[in-house]
């Protein structure tokens, strides 16, 4: 009887999993459709194929919605766990490369660059999107730039502050490309454009940034 309980409440939990995912999409393809202040609950939960009850149980209100749908993206964004001990410059120069390689990946994917322009559309009638995609969305990818240029500042391979050094090196990475891509007028660019960005942003990063002692930037 016990494991005959245990396995239905695991049922039921992977149930509602497979159903909130299904609302957060429903949720997206709405706010993409008819703006986020314009789609009404109804319209999700009917695109969902749930009660507006199930809806409001399992995700929340229209705003709880789309931090939801923010969060789930962001959390790619983390510093990962692996990430190698910062001992010497080349060490860094690769974790700043392979960071912005997943950076310009992730943000340009046409999904995200959808996500910023409805940001922008709705930014008087409903300025709490922006507020949502810069609070959780961008501070993501900021805050693990941040850690990044933290630990390599602790190793002492970096002098500066760590939000400006990430600041720096954010600017190096994207330069004009999302401005092209929210106007429309540049496609998401290919894994080996992308890797080539990512490294050439890296190391002009460094030369900006070179140690005192350091008689190769001379």
């Amino acid at each position: 009887m016990a494991t005959s309980s245990m396995s239905k409440r695991r049922q039921k939990g992977g149930d509602e999993t497979a159903v909130r995912e299904r609302i957060l999409e429903a949720a997206f393809a709405a706010f993409m459709k008819s703006g986020y202040a314009t789609a009404s609950t109804l319209e999700i939960a009917t695109r969902a194929r749930v009660s507006k009850r199930e809806l409001y149980a399992l995700v929340g209100n229209k705003q709880e919605m789309l931090i939801a749908c923010i969060s789930e993206r962001a959390k790619r964004f983390d510093v990962p766990a692996d990430l190698p001990v910062l001992r010497d410059r080349e060490t860094l120069e690769q974790v700043l490369a392979s960071f912005g390689t997943k950076l310009v990946r992730e943000i340009s994917d046409p999904t995200v660059i959808a996500v910023f322009r409805l940001a922008i559309a709705e930014a008087v009638q409903a300025p709490e999107v922006a507020r949502t995609l810069n609070s959780i969305g961008r501070e993501a990818s900021r805050s693990a730039l941040r850690e990044i240029m933290a630990r390599a500042q602790a190793s002492g391979l970096l002098t500066g502050r760590p939000a400006e050094l990430a600041e720096q090196f954010a600017g190096l990475l994207w330069r004009d490309l999302m401005v092209s891509l929210l106007l429309g007028v540049a496609e998401q660019p290919k894994q080996s454009e992308i890797a080539v960005r990512a490294r050439d942003a890296a190391a002009v990063f460094l030369k900006l940034h070179p140690l005192p002692n350091d008689s190769s930037a001379q």
